[in-house]
């Protein structure tokens, strides 16, 4: 439900009568604040509530003035949800005084503002229920440079006892939060994503004081075996997910395995370094018996690795390989033999073909659902025996786009599927609506450039389509 502040000061009015909204998205500009007062007099059952400023507009987003007249007129004992979002002229005492007045905040996001770190002391010290927090894009926090000592001694966070998650998103000095987080000793959920600055030490101090964590999201960042290391302090973790960590190795995973037994999930995208392979997974495998799910991006298992799953891990019910160069008939063969508890396979970009793909036929039984994208050593009339052969309950994909048709078909079969698919794109892009603002317009001029090279790249390989 999105209003902007001008036509919400127009028609409420004390006299208008009260709506039951629980959740109200705003324009928050700096009109907001005069209009406050009779917004939340007529909407006063909101728990949810988002104030938002677009990207060009904040210059003129609401500032401290303004979030002190919204603060006033806050539902504050319903409040539990808060986001803000470009509010690019909120400073520290802005927010101070948005949480002073919702004590009852259970989840706060803020995203492209420019208060900083000690914004957040006022936070927990005011909203006592707070359990979810997300920071992403702050242009308020010093230029730390990877330190967290001066940090640390300059900001003291109170004790944040109600906080289960936290997620930290495209900071660059997001070391100054590691005191916030480690001031969370009842902390179940960590995403670290996209931030600068070493992360080993500062995962040793979080780990060491919230030993209680289940599930940890770390990705594009300056962390390697030492940081791993440090989750052997969290043996209740049960959701694991490296992207792109290329620091990280077979070393870091094994010490994960051996004392994070409980592991359910685990995602691994080791950015195609061939520094996390099989010793590790094998570890994963032996130290991990209820896994469930495993996700490997440019990561190179071999039968070794996956024979060992299936022997020890009899719940492991999920199964992606993407980009995985070692990946071919071996080990799908190995997968049908093996993994028993099989319900979900995808495989994108290995060197599998029909003769691996056909051993699925008599092996795992558990197995549901197939996807296959960008594996040019499998044909349709292999993906549509298994389809008859396991039966209307089984479902299978094959995405290969034009690269299969351009290695299998001939010259003539080629140039006729070539020509179907220009007219398919030709009609589809006949048939898109165009937006009619300036933003949209932007868009949609920049998609339909990319959709001329396309075309014209299947036009220089198939030749143009037939008149119709």
């Amino acid at each position: 439900m999105g209003h902007s502040p001008s036509s919400l000061s127009k028609s409420g009015t004390s006299s208008s009568p009260p709506r039951r909204s629980r959740s109200l998205s705003l324009d928050a500009r700096a009109a907001l604040g005069n209009a406050a007062p009779a917004l939340f007099a007529r909407f006063t059952a909101v728990t949810k509530l988002a104030l938002r400023c677009a990207r060009g507009s904040g210059a003129d987003s609401l500032s401290d003035y303004g979030a002190a007249a919204v603060a006033d007129a806050l539902p504050s004992e319903r409040l539990s949800r808060l986001k803000l979002r470009g509010l690019r002229q909120l400073s520290d005492a802005g927010l101070a005084s948005l949480a002073a007045a919702a004590p009852a905040i259970r989840k706060l996001s803020v995203a492209s503002c420019t208060f900083g770190p000690k914004a957040f002391v006022a936070v927990l010290q005011s909203c006592p229920l707070l359990e979810d927090l997300s920071v992403k894009r702050l242009r308020g926090l010093p230029d730390t440079a990877g330190a967290t000592n001066s940090i640390a001694e300059d900001i003291k966070f109170p004790p944040a006892l109600s906080l289960r998650s936290v997620c930290l998103k495209d900071l660059y000095s997001a070391l100054c939060f590691v005191p916030l987080v480690a001031s969370s000793p009842n902390l179940r959920s960590l995403k670290i994503l996209r931030c600068s600055g070493a992360w080993d030490l500062p995962l040793e101090v979080i780990t060491a004081r919230a030993p209680g964590l289940v599930e940890l999201h770390l990705e594009k960042l300056q962390v390697g075996d030492r940081g791993l290391a440090a989750l052997s302090a969290c043996p209740n973790l049960e959701v694991l997910f490296l992207v792109k960590t290329p620091e990280c190795t077979d070393s870091g995973i094994i010490s994960v395995a051996e004392k994070c037994h409980k592991l359910r999930k685990l995602h691994v995208d080791g950015w195609r370094t061939n520094r996390i392979g099989d010793f590790g997974l094998m570890a994963v495998a032996r130290g991990c018996p209820d896994l469930q799910e495993l996700v490997l991006i440019g990561v190179n298992p071999t039968v070794l690795s996956l024979r060992m799953f299936g022997e020890h891990c009899r719940s492991l019910e999920r199964l992606a390989l993407c980009g995985c160069e070692t990946v071919g008939d071996a080990e799908i063969i190995c997968l049908a033999e093996r993994w028993a508890a099989l319900k979900k396979l995808c495989i994108k970009g290995c060197p599998v073909s029909d003769r691996g793909m056909v051993a699925l036929n008599g092996g795992c039984p558990s197995l549901v659902k197939v996807k296959l994208k960008r594996c040019r050593g499998v044909s349709y009339e292999c993906i549509e025996n298994l389809k008859v052969t396991r039966g209307e309950s089984f479902s299978i994909s094959l995405d290969i786009v034009l690269e299969h048709e351009a290695g299998s078909a001939s010259e003539n079969g080629v140039q006729e599927n070539g020509q179907a698919q220009v007219a398919e794109l030709t009609d589809q892009m006949a048939g898109m609506d165009l937006p009619a603002n300036a933003a949209g317009a932007q868009s949609s001029t920049h998609t339909i450039n990319r959709m001329r090279s396309v075309m014209s790249a299947i036009r220089r390989r198939f030749g143009n389509p037939p008149p119709p």
